[in-house]
């Protein structure tokens, strides 16, 4: 092939490349990078390609590396365009991110591949002898596929006596090839006359093509055949029927016989119209044969001789136009698609290119293009048959994690035609959701004492999202509980949620505590919720009832006085204990188990008030041992002890006029010793508070004071179910038979009970007080 300089230019988004046919594949038609100013790296990132509508597409494409538009196949023009002048491919280069489409023209130049070919390689004549010198006879003449300076430009004949060329151009661009009779001929000296007729076309190289011209010599045709029109012009549906009549064309020889016989035959026509139409050479009827296809040619142009009987012809030309049909569907082609989508994208958000195609024309070739109704996504029309697909709204993936959408075209045709095509899009995780808990708050329930490790409760969070967004991780947050961390005391399982006692429980310290436990997802960043986990601790008897009074052996106020003019029923003394349990565990009750006299002395069952049974008589030992037994009633019940020691005497009956020493004896000695439990007490309180612990209270009743130390540690009866609840008045008398309260203590066990060192300081005051009254009645 001769070498032929390529060349572009650019309009806009308009390029226009020149390109010879027959390049070999691979070879460079131009390069839009430096026509665009893109810049190579982008190429692939944009997603650069080459796109049409037409069915050669696959004739260029575009090296994403260098940027250059290459040749991806041979391309003959003369197959694509036939005779058409000028052969011009129109592709589209697409660009994404964002989209940008320019336009490229493809002009395919012409190359000298074909030779100019005569319809017949022979071409007969018969020529009467009579025929006068100048006569002319006309002669097919040469195609050739080639166009411009390609195509046939000059015809020679080869060297004879009795012809020479005659060559001439038609208005309609042909030429009219004529053997002119130069010398007359003589039948007798030769019946046939060969001769080789040369046409060569403008090419460089020069190409050639040859026909035999076979002369039978005859007696004289006046007459040649002559077409009704010069010119035929047919019409005809694209998919008409087999056999379907186009055109008809009629020619007339006015000669008489064979002279006048006129057959049809094509002169001149293209291998495609050969496998399309046919004609009758007896009628001149041209009839579809073959497939009609508008979109593959819409026009065929050819010519038709009439010869008579013996050689002498005409010829016409006859083009046919194909009216388009609308017999093509829209195409929808999905060019680009991001699958899957984050379901956080904002509206708007380009997610595909959809380009529509309709190989019809005009009106049917319009095509309209539509979505489905409820899906978040719309259509936006972009440049020429091109759309955007976008988000109308915000997507969630826990709500719809899949969409089928269905694309519907539509073209404009009579009877419209359409098609559908549905794109699948997955909606991708985002960690926008917490776990959440299945309940508001949890409570678990536990027996103290229980062992280690022992599973208390279980708590559940769900989480919407998928996979790791949605694996849920539990966890204790930090805090204390009873001034200790929150670890030491519970544990949870990490993946199932079970709670966990770490260590046992002791409903004597504390009966209940809340924890926080947190759900948090394992997303980026993580997401997470609490919820507050209550604890409570029930009670288990695991505590003996204590007895504060009368105080262990050792101890002061071991032994109490009883008159022995005390009646039956009088109230002598108390045992008080309390039980360090609650509810039905700290219920006491009061037994003596064993006495010195059994019938004189009672207990009450759960007061533990010991009273007499019956008047003290004379004969009652004056030393009087009591063994109480304390029980609580819990299951199985635990029980103490203690020895209570009780003197029967008369010296208390004595009056205050001879007993003056001796009673002053006694308010001293009791006064000296309230002054040192008040000091003993204080000592002890200030140790307490040092230590941070809660304050005892004093509990005494009777005519006995109890000091705090006899309380259990941590003893607090706050649901009122342990075992002083009412407000006792003891007297004691200081004379015998009288029933006169002047030395009294008043106390209640209740709610208002005053602390230790307030009622040490009100004992001692009272002592004081009554002691000052004694000295002065004695005096």
């Amino acid at each position: 092939h001769p070498i032929i300089l390529f060349y572009k230019c650019q309009i806009r988004e308009h390029l226009s490349y020149s390109v010879p046919e027959e390049m070999r594949p691979g070879s460079i038609v131009g390069n839009i990078v430096k026509d665009l100013g893109l810049e190579v790296g982008k190429l692939f990132i944009r997603k650069a390609r080459i796109d049409t509508e037409e069915s050669y597409a696959y004739f260029c494409d575009v090296d994403l590396k260098t940027g250059n538009v290459i040749i991806r196949e041979r391309i003959d023009r003369e197959e694509l365009c036939g005779e058409k002048v000028s052969c011009m491919l129109k592709f589209e280069l697409v660009l994404e991110s964002p989209l940008e489409l320019h336009r490229i023209s493809l002009l395919i130049q012409d190359v000298n591949d074909n030779s100019p070919v005569f319809p017949k390689d022979t071409i007969k004549l018969e020529i009467r002898e009579s025929a006068d010198k100048g006569a002319r006879y006309r002669v097919n003449e040469a195609h050739d596929a080639d166009i411009g300076q390609n195509t046939v430009k000059q015809y020679s004949l080869q060297k004879n006596e009795h012809f020479v060329l005659s060559v001439r151009d038609d208005a309609d661009g042909s030429k009219n090839v004529e053997l002119v009779l130069d010398k007359e001929l003589d039948r007798e000296k030769e019946h046939d006359l060969n001769f080789v007729m040369i046409a060569v076309d403008g090419g460089n190289p020069q190409r050639s093509g040859t026909a035999n011209i076979h002369v039978t010599v005859l007696d004289a045709n006046d007459n040649a055949p002559v077409f009704e029109q010069a010119f035929y012009k047919g019409s005809l549906p694209e998919n008409s029927a087999l056999d379907t009549v186009v055109v008809s064309v009629s020619a007339t020889d006015a000669d008489e016989g064979v002279n006048g016989d006129v057959t049809y035959e094509f002169s001149r026509i293209s291998d495609r119209a050969k496998k399309v139409f046919s004609l009758n050479s007896k009628t001149g009827e041209i009839k579809v044969i073959g497939q009609v296809d508008f979109e593959s040619n819409s026009k065929y142009e050819m010519r038709i001789d009439a010869k008579d009987g013996y050689g002498l012809s005409s010829d016409s030309k006859v083009v046919i136009e194909i009216t388009d049909v609308n017999d093509n569907a829209p195409v929808v082609y999905m060019k680009s698609l991001m699958n899957p989508i984050a379901e956080n994208v904002s509206p708007g958000t380009e997610v595909g290119i959809i380009n529509v195609q309709d190989r019809d024309s005009e009106n049917n070739g319009q095509v309209r293009c539509s979505i489905q109704q409820g899906v978040p996504f719309k259509l936006v029309p972009s440049i020429k048959n091109y759309y955007s697909l976008v988000t109308t709204g915000q997507l969630d993936r826990e709500l719809v994690s899949d969409y089928n959408i269905t694309i519907t075209a539509t073209d404009e045709g009579s009877p419209p035609l359409s098609s559908s095509k549905t794109v699948q899009l997955s909606v991708a995780d985002i960690n926008d959701n917490p776990p959440v808990f299945e309940e508001q708050s949890y409570s678990a329930y536990v027996t103290e004492n229980n062992k280690p490790g022992s599973t208390l409760c279980s708590v559940t969070a769900r989480d919407s999202d998928w996979r790791q967004n949605g694996t849920v991780i539990y966890s204790l947050l930090p805090g204390e509980v009873n001034g200790a961390p929150v670890s030491s005391y519970l544990s949870v399982n990490g993946d199932t949620g079970v709670i966990h006692a770490v260590r046992s429980f002791d409903y004597e310290q504390f009966r209940s505590f809340k924890v926080h436990v947190m759900a948090r997802d394992n997303g980026s960043p993580p997401l997470s919720s609490n919820v507050t986990v209550s604890v409570f601790i029930s009670d288990v008897n695991d505590n003996s009832p204590q007895i504060l009074y009368p105080a262990p052996e050792g101890n002061s106020f071991m032994t109490e006085l009883v008159p022995k003019a005390a009646h039956g029923g009088s109230l002598v003394s108390k045992v008080i204990a309390v039980d360090a349990d609650s509810g039905q565990n700290a219920w006491l009750s009061y037994h003596i188990v064993k006495s010195t006299d059994p019938g004189l002395f009672t207990i009450g069952l759960h007061s533990g008030e010991i009273r007499t049974q019956r008047d003290i008589s004379e004969s009652d030992s004056m030393k009087q041992n009591l063994i109480v037994a304390v029980k609580d009633n819990g299951q199985p019940s635990l029980s103490a002890t203690c020895s209570m020691y009780l003197l029967i005497s008369d010296n208390l009956d004595i009056s205050y006029d001879e007993k003056n020493s001796k009673l002053t004896s006694y308010l001293i000695i009791a006064l000296v010793s309230v002054s040192t439990l008040f000091l003993t007490f204080i000592i002890i309180i200030l140790g307490v508070r040092f230590c941070r612990r809660r304050k005892p209270r004093l509990l005494f009743d009777g005519a006995v004071a109890i000091p705090s130390a006899y309380l259990p540690p941590n003893y607090a009866d706050v649901d009122g179910t342990g075992t002083l609840r009412s407000a006792y008045n003891y007297d004691a008398y200081l004379t015998t038979g009288s029933r006169t309260s002047d030395f009294k203590f008043v106390t209640s066990y209740n709610d208002n009970t005053l602390p230790a060192d307030q009622t040490l300081r009100k004992v001692h005051q009272t002592l004081l007080m009554r002691l000052e009254h004694h000295r002065i009645h004695w005096r």
